[in-house]
């Protein structure tokens, strides 16, 4: 990574990173904030704020807003997820002007409208709809209420139709001044960017509105456990599985990559073989890992005919408990770790994940570790690395699971669970 970090007087923080060469540039304003700081009376304000702020803004209308970014060859686009909110604009090498002062436009001066507002609510209950309608979305929320249950990570980003209800224009402002705080703002810049001019531009677009002194945090987050099933009459079962992990800043956190790919990353994975390849119990099936600043969850998704499904759930089961008790071969542990490398550094060559990555990066640790650094703490991964990994998610004695499809899946989830802490 070659980025430069640069600190303007209200906390804003600025990366610039050049990438010679290229025609293009992509920015990334994001907020070291989401729906984990949300109380439950607020549940889905942070993802309503990255809605509203698009109905108009800085003296743009909304209209004006998308047309000055699209006449200019550019793209707009914003996420709100349990950690960070993020505002992403991708342009030709001239468009970084354009960039900044829309994204500044967005997060310091919304116009926030209140006839905006309740039509804008109206829109997400169509989204929170949709979200339920859909049932390899649906699914995960089941198993998150249960990962995580009564606690701000097993709510639901969009929110509910009755917690969006009673927002109003001033209490959003109120709400967008303590989440888009300066101090927990980084401004990111990747490709064909000049730097001074994109300190000119900080200076003039993200200086302006001081530090809040917001002392806005996360509740702790603890996985909880249990098992979810939703009947609906459609052909496939859906399944999530899932064993409690630990976090981003986990002294095993690549250690716990690597054991996710060995175990449901690619075609050669273990659950891949055994689950399609072997046994034909299902189309695909991937593991991954998500990982948070306090915690994290090991997740295994796959859709299965209904008759299935439980025989998966156990051998999915069977699967976790015998490589977390046994271990890899050197063999998996290789091919683990070129994956991992390939997949990290092939996204670092795209300009807007390589903005998205360095801030994310910078909010964690406070600092980008360099591309040797990260592949050096994969590469010192051993199998008995994995084998601790394995304790570790095994110890708890806790899992999720969730199913969401025909009457005859719905034992799934206590299947998995009977059989991976029996």
């Amino acid at each position: 990574m070659t980025a430069r970090l640069h600190t303007l007087r209200n906390g804003v923080r600025l990366l610039h990173d050049p990438m010679p060469g290229l025609e293009t540039m992509a920015l990334s304003v994001m907020v070291e904030g989401g729906s984990r700081w949300e109380p439950a009376d607020r549940e889905g304000w942070s993802h309503l704020l990255e809605h509203m702020v698009f109905k108009g803004a800085g003296g743009r209308s909304a209209r004006e807003m998308i047309e000055a970014i699209e006449n200019a060859g550019a793209q707009i686009n914003a996420a709100t997820g349990h950690e960070r909110t993020s505002f992403q604009v991708r342009a030709l090498k001239d468009g970084l002007s354009l960039g900044m002062s829309v994204t500044s436009d967005l997060v310091f001066r919304p116009q926030l409208d209140a006839g905006d507002l309740e039509r804008e609510k109206d829109v997400i209950g169509q989204e929170i709809a949709e979200a339920y309608d859909t049932p390899d979305d649906h699914v995960f929320q089941l198993v998150h209420e249960r990962m995580f249950a009564g606690q701000p990570m097993g709510r639901p980003i969009l929110g509910q139709v009755q917690t969006l209800a009673p927002a109003t224009r001033e209490t959003l402002e109120d709400w967008r001044k303590r989440l888009y705080a300066p101090e927990r703002m980084i401004v990111s810049a990747a490709g064909a960017i000049d730097e001074a001019e994109l300190m000119d531009l900080a200076e003039q677009w993200f200086e302006i509105e001081p530090p809040s002194g917001s002392t806005l945090r996360p509740e702790p987050a603890s996985f909880v456990g249990g098992v979810a099933a939703e009947a609906r009459s459609i052909e496939q079962a859906n399944l999530v599985w899932a064993a409690p992990a630990f976090s981003t800043m986990d002294p095993d956190y690549f250690a716990l990559r690597l054991f996710a790919e060995i175990l449901g990353g690619g075609m050669a994975s273990r659950l891949f073989q055994e689950a399609r390849e072997i046994r034909g119990l299902a189309y695909s099936i991937d593991a991954w890992t998500d990982t948070y600043e306090d915690t994290g969850v090991l997740q295994i998704f796959a859709g299965a005919a209904a008759g299935k499904a439980k025989g998966l759930s156990t051998l999915v089961a069977d699967e976790l408990r015998r490589f977390a008790e046994e271990g890899a071969t050197p063999a998996e542990l290789d091919r683990a770790k070129a994956q991992l490398q390939a997949s990290l550094f092939m996204a670092e060559e795209s300009p807007l994940a390589r903005a998205e990555i360095s801030a994310n990066r910078l909010l964690l640790y406070g600092r980008i570790p360099e591309a040797a650094e990260v592949r050096a703490e994969i590469d010192a991964v051993t199998l008995g690395d994995l084998r601790r990994v394995g304790e570790r998610i095994l110890a708890p004695r806790r899992a999720a699971a969730a199913v969401l499809g025909p009457r005859a899946a719905l034992a799934a989830p206590d299947a998995f669970e009977k059989a991976l802490l029996a």
